[in-house]
């Protein structure tokens, strides 16, 4: 098969298995991309230290090293760290893929491998590589105009007043052109990350909610027929009291008063843990909606609530922390006219910072109590004279020191680890809330005492 190919770059494949490592070097033969290989974690770094390849496609489960550790090293080491990593992994390991993204992945192929997908979405990564190049060249330029500008400014401080004030437009709209620029550049970047992640979810939803349904629905029947078993069974002991001795030594083998007792409750527990499947399906497939083009009426507090559902995992006591308990102080709300998906994302954004304030305490001396207890709060409130919806969410985590806060709102800045925050979450959601939506979007935070952001968005978009 002939493939054409526009974008050029150097790719490197890491995977235990000789069988993946054909089939992919097959599909991708025809296409003009250089081709290197690895066969476990320590030499895919080896490599791409060396090599310095453009995109990586990495395999999760590998002896030793396994996927996440090596992305984790990639992503530490200032020399690979902006090298864009593909995850290979089968399509039901949701949690995988997840967990994938929040370590620095672009992106995920799902096993067994297809062809056109497989070149597509490398395509894809390798062209958002070279524009992410280019952009860095012409940031450069922009930059190394810009001092041009301010020297030839500082040589000319003896001319006319006119002059200055011109030299001075000129400056501000290639700083504004500089700063549009970067603005693009995040968006175009965050933009992919959700596009995938939303595909993603709306995938794995759409596989499962089918069985999920089926299963939900007969738990009804399976109940039903069990307690009819059970009244038949009743019947035949109280008019058939003395059974034959195959009969006794069976009932007393099995337990029958057990089973009578035990059974239903099993079935109802089978329909709890079914029907709560099914409400985590629809969180996801609500999260998950991509079309932002059309603003529409919706209820806040459901999406509040869905994304809550989704970080549930995260909420819950673990090994190093209790439970991060959440408090909802809701109000009546009217539906709001928003972008879904984009909403969402800044609560998601809100919640997980939340979640890893409230984790720092744990891993702060200083801060450190014995009885603390991890919390969320929410408040929602509407304005009727200003028809206005306004959201208030603090927690009671680390907070900020003013150092902090004064750099917050900067595109790529993130007090995280590499690989674990990409700096875009505050930047993204101001851009939402305020030029999106016509909103506000403000916070307040003290070193010990927690973080507190306010959401205001008018209920009609003008």
């Amino acid at each position: 098969m002939n493939i054409t190919t526009v974008e050029t770059g150097i790719i490197l494949i890491v995977d235990d298995n000789p069988n993946n490592l054909q089939i992919l070097s097959d599909t991708l033969i025809d296409t003009g991309w250089k081709i290197l290989f690895a066969i476990n974690g320590e030499s895919a770094i080896a490599q791409a230290e060396y090599a310095c390849p453009d995109l990586i496609l990495l395999d999760v489960v590998m002896p030793g090293m396994d996927g996440f550790t090596t992305c984790d090293r990639l992503k530490s080491n200032p020399q690979t760290c902006d090298i864009p990593i593909i995850f290979m992994t089968a399509l039901s390991d949701t949690v995988d893929k997840i967990q994938g993204f929040s370590l620095g992945a672009v992106d995920y192929i799902t096993k067994p491998f297809e062809q056109e997908e497989v070149i597509a979405r490398v395509k894809t990564h390798l062209k958002i590589r070279n524009l992410t190049k280019q952009q860095q060249i012409q940031n450069q330029q922009l930059r190394a105009e810009i001092g041009e500008r301010l020297a030839v400014q500082a040589k000319l401080q003896m001319l006319t007043q006119d002059l200055e004030q011109r030299v001075e437009e000129r400056t501000s709209q290639l700083s504004q052109t500089l700063h549009n620029l970067h603005q693009a550049q995040v968006s175009l970047v965050q933009r992919e990350k959700m596009s995938a992640l939303g595909e993603l979810v709306a995938g794995i939803a759409h596989e499962i909610n089918n069985p999920v349904n089926f299963i939900l629905g007969n738990l009804s029947h399976a109940s039903e027929y069990t307690q009819s078993f059970i009244d038949l069974l009743n019947l035949y002991q109280e008019y058939y009291p003395q059974p034959v001795a195959e009969i006794v030594n069976k009932l007393a083998e099995i337990d029958l008063d057990y089973l009578i007792d035990d059974f239903p409750a099993i079935i109802s527990s089978m329909h709890k843990g079914t029907k709560r499947m099914a409400q985590m399906i629809h969180a996801l497939r609500y999260f998950s909606c991509r079309d932002d083009s059309i603003a529409q009426p919706i209820d806040i507090h459901e999406g509040i609530d869905s994304i809550l559902l989704i970080l549930q995992y995260r909420l819950q006591a673990n090994p190093e922390r209790p439970e991060i308990q959440v408090i909802k102080e809701y109000e009546n709300l009217p539906l709001v006219t928003c972008f879904l998906a984009p909403l969402n994302q800044v609560f998601m954004n809100i919640f997980i910072n939340a979640i890893d304030a409230i984790e720092e305490v744990f891993f702060n001396n200083d801060l450190a109590l014995s009885h603390y207890q991890g919390q969320i709060r929410i408040r929602t409130n509407f304005n009727e004279q200003y028809s206005v919806v306004t959201i208030q969410i603090a927690d009671n985590g680390i907070g900020m020191t003013p150092e902090v806060k004064q750099r917050l709102s900067e595109p790529m800045f993130t007090t995280k680890p590499i690989g674990k925050g990409t700096g875009l979450g505050l930047s993204i959601s101001r851009q939402i809330i305020e030029e999106k939506h016509k909103g506000n979007l403000w916070f307040r935070s003290e070193v010990g005492e927690g973080t507190e952001f306010w959401i205001e968005i008018p209920i009609v978009r003008n």
